[in-house]
């Protein structure tokens, strides 16, 4: 009678490595995210390297090398010409806030909008006591945003180093896939390997850059329409808005209501066309533009959404929301390809024959990787 349950060792090991495996994703998650932020960096690239090489008929390292110079050109030209502005608005809003803050926790921008619109004495008076109150509230929301402002501060030297690190992504993806693939010894898995990596790869490009591009229009429109309707610091929030659509669900939410709280504490005037504009640009986004540029590279529920921000944001902070969405879809198609190599598996094998992937040392043979080598 054997001491030990074989099967139930095997259970106990895989459960250790997957909790080891999981240990250190989360005590290593600021280096992993740079090499995921750095592999996101190369797929917005990558489409390009291809063409250029067959037009220009040069290798791929000065191919990469020429697109580098050419994105420090275009960053430092459009930073010439729009940097000036930003700054100038980012400065005078930046020096509002203490005000904003302080008239928000005295209640004073209740009898201010309550002016403006017409609100009886009691209404003023009641949202007044009531901000009073709750000023506890007030702190806790300015506390969160410097703290993400910080997060965001300590990392910008990630502006230099994602991109370095890309670059080897961009040069040698095709090593680096070839040399996982070599590290299983079965054909079979090998198989399912490379269909994995394939499946991925097709998942994040189209993700990646149509998040990219989906926020572009969104910098474009807000910009373009916050001035024509007399937003304040119409170019700081447009912007802002623009880029916080990379971020599915909590994004543009996070946009909209940034815009509105500010028109809200600046006394802003032309609330109809501002929401008939929010809105509708929500609606194109979300029903034209995200169909038909995403496609269907993510299928999520959206209950998996909101899962996988939550968690992102748990685990890594900002940058953990901006990942998580891609992380969950590369989930599901792990899933779903490890599905199917099952089914196949089950199909291809007759009954009682050793399992491919049953673990060498269990008395079970090992398939050959190849079986004109092995004969």
């Amino acid at each position: 009678m054997a001491v030990f349950d074989t099967r139930a060792l095997r259970v106990l090991a895989t459960l250790l490595v997957a909790a080891l495996c999981l240990g250190f994703v989360y005590f290593a998650r600021d280096t992993l995210l740079i090499f995921l932020l750095a592999i996101f960096f190369a797929y917005l690239i990558a489409p390009l390297v291809p063409r250029l090489q067959r037009l220009l008929r040069i290798s791929r390292t000065r191919a990469v090398a020429i697109i580098y110079l050419v994105l420090l050109a275009a960053i430092g030209i459009s930073g010439y010409l729009l940097a000036p502005r930003l700054v100038q608005e980012s400065e005078k809003f930046a020096d509002a806030l203490p005000t904003f803050s302080q008239q928000i926790k005295s209640g004073q921008i209740a009898q201010q909008i309550g002016a403006e619109r017409g609100w009886s004495m009691t209404t003023r008076y009641k949202l007044q006591q009531f901000l009073i109150q709750h000023q506890n509230v007030v702190d806790w929301v300015k506390d969160q945003i410097a703290g993400y402002a910080g997060v965001v501060a300590r990392h910008l030297w990630w502006l230099l180093l994602v991109p370095l690190l890309a670059i080897f992504f961009l040069i040698d993806a095709g090593k680096i896939m070839e040399a996982l693939v070599e590290l299983l010894s079965h054909r079979r898995q090998q198989e399912f390997l490379e269909g994995l990596l394939k499946d991925l790869h097709n998942v994040m490009a189209q993700f990646i850059r149509g998040q990219i591009i989906l926020a572009a229009l969104s910098v474009v429109a807000f910009d373009v329409f916050l001035p024509i309707l007399h937003v304040p610091y119409a170019f700081v929030l447009g912007t802002l808005a623009g880029v916080l659509e990379f971020i599915p669900v909590v994004g543009p939410l996070s946009g909209a209501l940034a815009i509105a709280s500010t028109c809200l504490l600046t006394g802003y005037a032309h609330w109809v066309l501002l929401l008939l504009f929010l809105g509708g640009w929500r609606v194109m986004q979300d029903y034209y533009n995200s169909p038909h540029i995403l496609g269907n590279s993510v299928e999520l529920h959206p209950l998996a959404v909101l899962f996988g921000i939550l968690a992102g944001g748990e685990i890594a902070g900002v940058l953990g929301v901006y990942i998580s969405i891609p992380a969950m879809a590369s989930l599901r198609v792990l899933w779903l390809r490890w599905h199917s190599y099952e089914a196949a598996r089950r199909l291809t094998t007759p009954p009682g024959a050793p399992s491919i992937i049953s673990l060498p040392g269990d008395g079970e043979e090992v398939e050959p990787r190849d079986s004109k080598a092995a004969g």
